[in-house]
């Protein structure tokens, strides 16, 4: 019998395969993404220290997003985690896509912060 393969699961070994390349620094953070079906969330992480140092996510209550798992709503984040960055006085990261397709929410995340004056 034939089983499905797990997406997750697959996601999770892509995953790994990329963060054994790229890491973030306090000087070049790393932007990671984590989709899930209703949410979507972006993290700058300072991987030498394991600190988070700027977030956003569909959840934020000054974003006032209805329906938050469609593209618009990671377009929005996308915009709020590069401004919160430029905050920080952060420009340049290493986007981690988190074993996502580059594709849909994840693309507009990222197209949205590089819009908004990120790096990368």
């Amino acid at each position: 019998m034939i089983t499905k393969q797990d997406k997750n699961k697959v996601r999770k070994k892509r995953h790994v395969r990329v963060r054994a390349k790229l890491s973030g620094t306090a000087i070049r953070p790393r932007l990671n993404v984590y989709r899930s079906n209703k949410n979507i969330y972006a993290q700058l992480i300072d991987d030498e220290n394991g600190v988070t140092l700027v977030s956003a996510s569909t959840l934020d209550k000054e974003l006032n997003i209805e329906s938050a798992g469609n593209v618009e709503a990671a377009h929005k984040v996308g915009e709020l985690v590069a401004k919160r960055a430029a905050e920080k006085g952060f420009n340049k990261v290493v986007f981690d896509r988190g074993g996502y397709l580059y594709h849909g929410r994840v693309k507009a995340l990222a197209d949205a912060a590089r819009e908004n004056g990120l790096e990368f």
